[in-house]
């Protein structure tokens, strides 16, 4: 029973995934060119937020009752939109700065080394370094 559970869950989520609209605007958002988009997609919310209104207001003047269905996935997907502007934001933020560090390391150039700390020339430490000793070293 639990792995037939499982097994729909995981169908419904590829189907919901790769067919829906907001999955796949969502997606195509968290690429790193989509990043810049994502707090000006948060504005798709008051789409949803207004479409759940009008739904609302419909049901109220005795509309029929599968407009509950319309409200919920309304306020769903505006949700996803709000809590996706700010963290695109974050995300954009962190992608720069690697994307920054990357770029300082490209003109650094290969006189730096890779770890910030350069050997002594010469092997100044010699064949020991703080009195640690190999076996294959006494040899």
């Amino acid at each position: 029973m639990l792995r037939l559970t499982w097994n729909l869950s995981i169908h419904i989520r590829t189907f919901l995934r790769v067919w829906m609209p907001t999955n796949i605007l969502l997606d195509t958002l968290r690429t790193r060119r989509g990043l810049r988009w994502g707090v000006p997609a948060m504005l798709l919310s008051i789409g949803y937020l207004a479409i759940a209104y009008w739904c609302n207001t419909l049901i109220d003047d005795n509309g029929p009752g599968w407009l509950h269905l319309i409200v919920l996935l309304c306020i769903y997907n505006a949700f996803k939109f709000l809590i996706f502007g700010p963290l695109s934001l974050a995300r954009l933020i962190k992608a720069r700065h690697h994307e920054r560090a990357a770029r300082a390391r490209e003109t650094a150039g290969p006189e730096r080394s890779p770890s910030g700390h350069e050997a002594l020339p010469g092997d100044e430490h010699g064949s020991t370094h703080l009195g640690r000793t190999s076996t294959a070293l006494q040899a």
